[in-house]
């Protein structure tokens, strides 16, 4: 089969029945269990994980996470594709399993499109059977480099003009309101990384009849305009810990915007280190 980026839920059903995949489902344990798509493994790291952009950072989620896919079944024959309930509802946890894989050197990836909620919608069957999978051998290829970036590589880039750093946070953490969605005081600082501009990842999609979906290539790069971002510009990508930055980062690549990086520690790593400047923004109480 030809693996495109998204896959639509009723080509994924028929796809199951000739192609060796694995579906791996990004929801919470609760959510998983009160129904899903027959087959799928239940994978919450991939959403709840926190990285750092160390060296031992860097080992330990690589090690992490090829430890994890490797216990879903993945041994790099198979298709992977990864859902969660709806693109704007679980802050971009899905597109952070297609990042996560493809940082690792996974080619076979899809998303689909819409989640699970596109699945219910088109009346396929859902189950509650949890599947018993034999653990195999993860293959990881270390390709970082090509997709993520370090907070020191971040700090270095700060002033090249040519470099476009777009935070795609909720307005509340944009405007310092908040330090992250777990809570107004979760990281110790709040505010932006200087010199980002802004476009809230929610604009990235809209909202038709069967489930929310990503804009047409034109629609998000008339967003990215809004910002100075076209399809030649170099552009890092960072939210709270690379989650929403992953659904963006999708969304720019479903657009033709080539150059394309995330801060993978994002907002969460950041903000930790005070050696690291910030734009305070101070709100009005």
């Amino acid at each position: 089969m030809t693996i495109n980026i998204l896959i639509s839920a009723g080509e994924l059903a028929e796809a199951i029945k000739t192609t060796s995949m694995v579906i791996i489902d990004t929801r919470d344990s609760s959510e998983y269990n009160l129904g899903h798509i027959p087959g799928a493994i239940n994978v919450r790291d991939i959403f709840s994980y926190l990285p750092t952009s160390t060296s031992e950072g860097i080992n330990e989620m690589q090690q992490k996470f090829a430890s994890i896919f490797g216990s879903a079944g993945l041994s790099g024959k198979e298709v992977a594709v990864i859902y969660e309930d709806a693109m704007q509802t679980g802050f971009g946890q899905s597109c952070r399993g297609y990042v996560l894989l493809k940082y690792l050197g996974y080619e076979k990836v899809a998303i689909l499109d819409g989640g699970f909620k596109s699945w219910v919608a088109a009346g396929l069957d859902v189950s509650i059977d949890i599947p018993n999978i034999e653990p195999v051998i993860f293959p990881i290829n270390d390709t970082y480099e090509d997709i993520l970036i370090s907070k020191n590589q971040l700090l270095n880039m700060l002033d090249d003009p040519s470099v476009k750093l777009l935070d795609v946070r909720d307005v509340d953490e944009w405007i310092g309101a908040s330090s992250s969605p777990y809570g107004v005081d979760f990281c110790p600082r709040k505010g932006r990384i200087p010199g980002a501009v802004w476009i809230e990842w929610y604009r990235m999609m809209k909202q038709p009849i069967n489930g929310c979906k990503f804009k047409l290539p034109n629609e998000i790069l008339a967003e990215c305009r809004t910002v100075g971002i076209n399809k030649d510009s170099k552009v890092i990508i960072y939210c709270f810990k690379g989650a929403r930055a992953a659904n963006t980062f999708v969304a720019l690549k479903l657009a033709g915007i080539k150059h394309i990086k995330i801060y993978f520690g994002s907002w969460n790593e950041w903000s930790r280190d005070y050696s690291l400047p910030i734009q305070e923004c101070f709100v009005a109480s």
